[in-house]
């Protein structure tokens, strides 16, 4: 079975789709993160916190799918 990374590398390469999911699951990222930065989250900081949360996981299992889904014999790791 190839390595999880490499996989990774292969869709980040050959797919469009996967592209784009991973470029949204890392924006995802970058605005938890400028949530977390601050010091005093509103109630709005906090209900987007958790929507964002949810979203990155959804995300995260749409790409893994993706991977899941794939034939071994067409990677080439």
């Amino acid at each position: 079975m190839p390595n999880l990374d490499a996989l990774r590398q292969e869709f980040l390469r050959n797919s469009e789709a996967f592209r784009l999911l991973h470029q949204e699951h890392h924006e995802c990222e970058e605005r938890l993160s400028q949530i977390a930065q601050r010091t005093l989250p509103s109630q709005e900081d906090e209900a987007e916190e958790k929507r964002l949360k949810i979203h990155k996981l959804a995300l995260k299992d749409r790409m893994e799918a993706m991977m899941r889904e794939q034939p071994e014999t067409q990677v080439t790791a």
